[in-house]
């Protein structure tokens, strides 16, 4: 027998204690607990960003860290396209037809292809992307269809499809396509994996025989012809593979009308096993790019059509996804308050009651100076001391013991500074402003936008003791935009753009070096009464609107100080919310504001949110020792 050296290459070592940081395959003896340990594996499923697009039938490519989903049903047919960098999404270049069920792509983010598909019409047509745009190819198809695929965009192969049920296969090599022999099994929404044109997979789909029914054949393709091998354990339709000829992996799918699937199954290059991990929203026409270890699942129906996004993973880490829970309410209803602090040390000032409130004193429609700081985790909160004077929709930012706001509504110059106990008048603005955006300390910040009226691109920078103009954004006038960072390294993005009546949603950012601005890259989705908590180069936008999308409050974007890409989706459907935090994956916190269930029956809110980001963790097991 050989010794676990040799197998694995390293030897059991003895300790006192665990590792801090386990190598894969390392085991130890731990003399203290008489414990023989080792890392284990997990598989699971975590929660990611949804897309900007509910669609299904779409195509995908890539991998768990940078893939495409492009095309589908919205329900109209559509060419978009959406690129996944781990974290979120963000727009892709257009297709150049518009289709669904595109099952036949393969290869990189960099490097796709996508063919067939229906237009409405069943088309033939072949378009490559190269991380930017798509190109028409001027090969098509033999045989217009929908149909499985695999491979890269310089050696791919079509196969089985429909309408009808389809054996078809063909082969790409970049300079044509090449009828080969047909599968075994005559099947459309199959699923299929392969590294390349000579190496491939097809499973599941669709058969013929009355009534058409799911079926769970598997067959190779060595390049030549197709073998039948093991059969799938879940036999389903509308699925999704990826992967390779001897390690794929199939999620999802539709095991007869209007039942989906959320099992998941992982071939080993013989045999299919079923997953302990499966989606946690079952689902059947999505799309899925990666491998047999590291997957992404995006879209589908179930049966509704969905922008739910879910990681699949099979490693020694345990991962719990990025998400937002609820924290313990304000004492009182408010919106278009003032924030500083952390999830730790929250601070909540000023503010617009509202005629809803009732909680502390009778109905107004004054700007509060009430104030209230949250205990760690904002576990409970208690009420500090009054703002000197009461506004809204003013700049704001600090920590719980040194924060500071400045302007507001009804159009206020004054600015104010708390100590940890108590706030203390500053140096007035030379014009009043509301709806404006602040960041940096009390010693040195940053105050841009608003409205003065009308809206306005000027800025002012603060030494701690004086205003001073700072750089004009001349590409832009923004009102209820957001702010973060310093004031030599500001982020400001979104509100509104003027002049009015104008009321356009912006999607523009820009970014301050202490004293001229550049502009950065567009949001996912423009909205307006957001803010923004984080750095320059890691920042979460939230609690925003717009008025074509009613669900805009409930989505959140994040920016590495490029690009904006989708985040996780809020649970409270509030908008003009107080938030503060630190970069995404430290946390923050969203709380109050104004939430419309309905038209006509809005009302103001003490809810409070905290988002905390992905997180991972390794998982230990223990072996028998005798």
């Amino acid at each position: 027998m050989a010794a676990y050296k040799d197998l694995i290459g390293q030897k059991i070592t003895k300790t006192t204690s665990d590792p801090s940081e386990a190598k894969t395959g390392q085991m130890w003896y731990n003399s203290t607990t008489g414990n023989l340990r080792g890392l284990g594996i997990v598989e699971a499923f975590i929660s990611s960003a949804p897309l900007s697009t509910k669609r299904e039938g779409a195509g995908a490519f890539g991998t768990q860290t940078a893939g495409v989903i492009c095309g589908g049903e919205t329900p109209s047919v559509s060419g978009a396209t959406e690129e996944y960098n781990g974290t979120g999404f963000s727009a892709g270049g257009t297709m150049n037809t518009a289709r669904y069920r595109l099952q036949g792509t393969a290869g990189t983010a960099t490097a796709g292809i996508i063919f067939g598909g229906v237009e409405p019409a069943t088309s033939n047509k072949t378009e490559t992307y190269n991380g930017t745009a798509w190109t028409t190819s001027p090969y098509t198809l033999n045989t217009a269809r929908w149909c499985a695929g695999a491979g890269i965009q310089t050696s791919a192969l079509a196969f089985g499809g429909g309408p009808s049920y389809k054996n078809n296969t063909e082969e790409f090599d970049g300079e044509g396509w090449t009828a080969g022999n047909t599968l075994n099994t005559a099947r459309n929404s199959l699923s299929g994996a392969g590294a390349n044109a000579e190496e491939c997979l097809a499973f599941g789909g669709e058969t013929s025989s009355p009534p058409a029914v799911a079926t769970n054949a598997t067959e190779s393709w060595d390049g030549t012809s197709w073998t039948e091998v093991n059969n799938l354990n879940t036999a389903r339709y509308g699925g999704y593979g990826a992967g390779t000829q001897t390690a794929a992996i199939l999620i999802g799918g539709i095991v007869g009308p209007g039942t989906m699937q959320s099992a998941t199954e992982i071939w080993d290059g013989t045999n299919w096993t079923t997953s302990p991990a499966s989606l946690a929203t079952a689902r059947g026409r999505l799309s899925v790019a990666g491998s047999s270890t590291a997957a992404i699942a995006m879209a589908g129906q179930t049966p509704s059509i969905t922008t739910a996004t879910e990681e699949y993973n099979k490693s020694s880490n345990t991962l719990t996804a990025a998400a937002w829970s609820s924290a313990a309410n304000m004492p009182y209803v408010v919106q278009r308050a003032g924030a500083a602090g952390t999830v730790d040390a929250a601070f909540v000032f000023g503010g617009h009651r509202g005629p809803s409130d009732s909680a502390i004193g009778p109905p107004t429609d004054t700007p509060t100076t009430n104030t209230c700081l949250g205990a760690a985790s904002i576990a409970s909160w208690t009420n500090g001391p009054a703002l000197n004077t009461g506004r809204s929709s003013m700049g704001s930012w600090g920590t719980q013991t040194a924060a500071m706001c400045v302007g507001g509504d009804p159009y206020r110059n004054e600015s104010e500074t708390y100590n940890g106990s108590s706030w203390t008048e500053g140096p007035n603005l030379p014009a009043g402003r509301q709806e404006c955006a602040g960041c940096g300390t009390t010693s040195a910040a940053l105050l841009a936008g608003g409205s003065v009226p009308p809206f306005t691109g000027t800025s002012f920078e603060y030494d701690g003791s004086n205003w001073t103009a700072g750089g004009t954004n001349t590409a832009s006038v923004m009102s209820n935009t957001g702010a973060v960072g310093s004031v030599t390294a500001a982020l400001v993005a979104a509100g509104y753009v003027g002049p009015p009546p104008s009321t356009a949603y912006s999607s523009a950012t820009y970014h301050y070096d202490g004293s001229s601005w550049t502009t950065g890259g567009n949001l996912v989705l423009g909205n307006g009464f957001m803010r923004l908590s984080g750095v320059q180069t890691a920042a979460i936008m939230m609690n925003g609107s717009t008025p074509t999308d009613s669900a805009a409050n409930l989505k959140t974007q994040q920016y590495d100080g490029t690009n904006w890409v989708t985040g996780a989706t809020r649970s409270q459907d509030n908008s003009n919310r107080a938030s503060s935090g630190t970069a995404p994956a430290a946390g923050t916190f969203s709380a109050g504001g104004y939430h419309n269930p309905s038209p006509g029956s809005g009302y103001l809110s003490e809810v409070v949110e905290e988002y905390v980001g992905e997180t991972s963790t390794v998982k230990v097991d223990t072996f028998q020792t005798s």
